[in-house]
């Protein structure tokens, strides 16, 4: 009788964490068909490279507003509601993309705040996602959970990458709107907890300036560099240097992103050994140094063999992060760190774009890649000497 409670959270617990993952397979699936085909697309439609960059940033600008707003959305519509709020939003926005016209059609799409530019996350979904997995696991299982919800998702969007080899690019607009709707059909299963409360305020006399605003800062630089690399502008990048067409793009950022997916159980696994933030660190600094080199190869081939070997070692930070940034808090603060460290990352990235979209048409078409290169490095070093010393929240004072 007294196991029966215990069995019961546990049963719910899997269905909860089931649907995220299943939820987040679904979602990455259309980012990675939209990271692929996205600047073609808007290529194809006669905008300029500059103008492509413009939208991609007005696109990630309002995919972390709509990130940002998550915590209030599920105050005011629940865990569910507002997922199935943002799954609507996605839906439209792709039929919007795809409807026949000018410019404002294309503007409004990208104003809904749920279209992929670069394969990352917008909208409300991660934050309430990943704020859910924290809660019902227990930390030192907490990064190896988020390694799987990551891994899923990885192959989701390498999958969508794949896909948008073989669908026309007229059709990827249509396809992304489907996914909305489907998104639609899985969160409706979701469990809503009863004790939810997203709109805590900070208590009374506490610094505000803590470990998440921090985080959140130096999470910022580092989204900041990679908005000038946004799979999305990879693809176009290497569509005006090498030629290359939608296909064997599909395929490049289809390998990519496998790599990708495999490496987060080898994070979850080395995080258990040698910590979070080492793996982190350790990890991502070699992939940008990678990250410099890819300009200074002469030929498709050999940029893109240094770019899948980046994507090997560049994700590996993501599952080890997002855990560090639970980790970093007290309990009642993690809804809202979820919602700050993952909503700065679309809104650093959104400001790059449009200079990486500058760098092309004025023909320095390495400049992105030395900037992303550079200041990722910077964020390595300020991340492991800025908290190499800081403990999980749940063992501080423990010795």
């Amino acid at each position: 009788m007294v196991s029966e409670p215990n069995s019961t959270l546990n049963r719910t617990a899997q269905a909860t964490f089931k649907t995220i993952v299943a939820a987040r397979a679904v979602r990455t699936f259309g980012f990675g068909l939209l990271s692929v085909a996205l600047a073609l697309y808007l290529a194809d439609r006669g905008f300029s490279p500059f103008a492509v960059g413009a939208l991609l940033t007005v696109a990630l600008l309002a995919g972390a507003a709509f990130l940002a707003a998550s915590a209030r959305l599920v105050g005011r519509f629940g865990r569910r509601g507002a997922l199935l709020v943002g799954s609507g939003a996605m839906c439209v926005a792709g039929l919007m993309l795809a409807m026949p016209g000018g410019w404002i059609t294309v503007v409004v799409a990208c104003l809904l705040g749920t279209l992929s530019a670069g394969a990352q996350e917008v909208g409300p979904f991660s934050g309430i996602e990943q704020h859910a997995i924290a809660e019902i696991v227990p930390q030192h299982r907490l990064a190896h959970k988020l390694a799987v919800y990551n891994l899923v998702g990885a192959f989701a969007l390498a999958l969508g990458a794949l896909a948008a080899a073989v669908i026309p690019t007229y059709l990827i607009p249509w396809a992304y709107a489907g996914c909305g709707l489907a998104l639609i059909a899985v969160y409706v299963s979701l469990a809503e907890p009863s004790s939810l409360d997203y709109s805590k305020p900070i208590a009374a006399g506490q610094n505000r300036f803590g470990p998440t605003e921090r985080l959140a800062l130096l999470f910022g630089v580092d989204a900041l560099a990679g908005g000038f690399v946004v799979q999305s502008f990879l693809a176009y990048w290497l569509h005006l240097r090498f030629g290359s067409d939608q296909r064997v793009l599909g395929l490049v950022l289809f390998g990519a992103n496998t790599l990708a997916a495999f490496s987060y159980p080898v994070a979850a696994w080395l995080s258990a050994r040698i910590g979070l933030l080492r793996t982190m660190v350790f990890t991502h600094l070699p992939s940008n140094i990678l990250l410099c080199i890819v300009p200074l190869m002469p030929t498709f081939r050999g940029a893109v063999t240094v770019l899948l070997a980046r994507f090997a070692l560049s994700q590996m930070d993501v599952p080890t992060r997002q855990a560090f940034a639970m980790t970093a808090v007290p309990l009642e603060q993690r809804a809202r760190a979820a919602a700050l460290t993952n909503a700065v990352r679309p809104t650093a990235t959104a400001i790059t774009p449009l200079f990486a979209g500058l760098a092309v048409q004025s023909a320095l078409s390495g400049l992105p890649f030395f900037l992303a290169g550079g200041l990722k490095i910077v964020y390595d070093v300020i991340l492991y000497f800025g908290f190499q010393r800081m403990k999980p929240w749940e063992r501080r004072g423990r010795g």
